[in-house]
């Protein structure tokens, strides 16, 4: 692919996955306003063009990426991809992160009141991942090894009781999208994830998981906004022409 200003940021990573990091370092959104030219991307955050074409050729060709940490292609495979390493991963990390959080308002909350902030707009979006992967665990990553099935037979599919695929897909990407705003707001509560002077090592390993997450949330928003689901609609259409 070739890369200029013009091309969209999400093709960046979807072309070859390191090139997330350096998006992540200048604060690019490549999952949810990933469909952004670069060149728009960049006066968003009051960087050039240049640099950051720059740093991604410094990455290298997408052929030299490790392979095994490259996506599957079949999307029943994507699927389990994400189930699997991103969803595992949120259900792991959810817990974990807000224990530390009701352990910190409790030892510093009465210095740093953006503690109970950062708990309380946490604690809320993870309880939303939650029943975002649920929702897509019972209705739409089904259908999608479905359609793939059906593909791979050759037979005819029934159209689904939601209608089409691209309505589960809307609500979806509308949930991303708060999700992002979530960590956004988290963010600049916390100063970037910045511990302050008088934090302890709890404090610091909280914003690391912190970070953490929303990387993760990044990557795995971006493998469903701008690979699996456009695939998918795309799929749904060539199975449901048969009938």
């Amino acid at each position: 692919m070739e890369r200029t200003r013009e091309t969209a940021v999400k093709e960046f990573v979807a072309d070859d996955h390191r090139a997330a990091a350096v998006f992540e370092k200048y604060a690019i959104d490549y999952c949810c306003h990933g469909g952004t030219t670069l060149e728009a991307a960049c006066a968003g955050r009051g960087v050039r063009p240049e640099q950051i074409l720059a740093e991604l050729e410094q990455v290298g060709n997408p052929e030299e990426a490790d392979g095994g940490s490259r996506v599957p292609e079949a999307l029943d495979d994507l699927v389990d991809h994400i189930v699997e390493r991103h969803h595992r991963f949120v259900r792991i990390a959810v817990p974990a992160i807000n224990a530390h959080l009701d352990r910190l308002v409790v030892k510093h909350g009465s210095r740093h009141g953006e503690l109970a902030v950062i708990r309380e707009e946490f604690h809320r979006v993870g309880d939303e991942l939650d029943r975002h992967m649920r929702k897509e665990e019972l209705v739409l990553f089904p259908y999608i090894k479905e359609l793939v099935r059906f593909r791979r037979s050759g037979l005819s599919c029934e159209r689904p009781t939601f209608g089409t695929i691209r309505n589960p897909i809307s609500m979806m990407e509308a949930e991303h999208r708060s999700a992002g705003s979530s960590f956004v707001s988290i963010r600049e509560a916390s100063n970037g994830l910045v511990a302050p002077a008088d934090g302890c090592t709890t404090y610091a390993l909280t914003y690391r998981e912190l970070d953490e997450i929303e990387r993760d949330l990044h990557r795995h928003i971006h493998l469903e906004n701008n690979i699996l689901f456009p695939h998918a609609i795309q799929l749904e259409e060539e199975v449901l022409s048969r009938t």
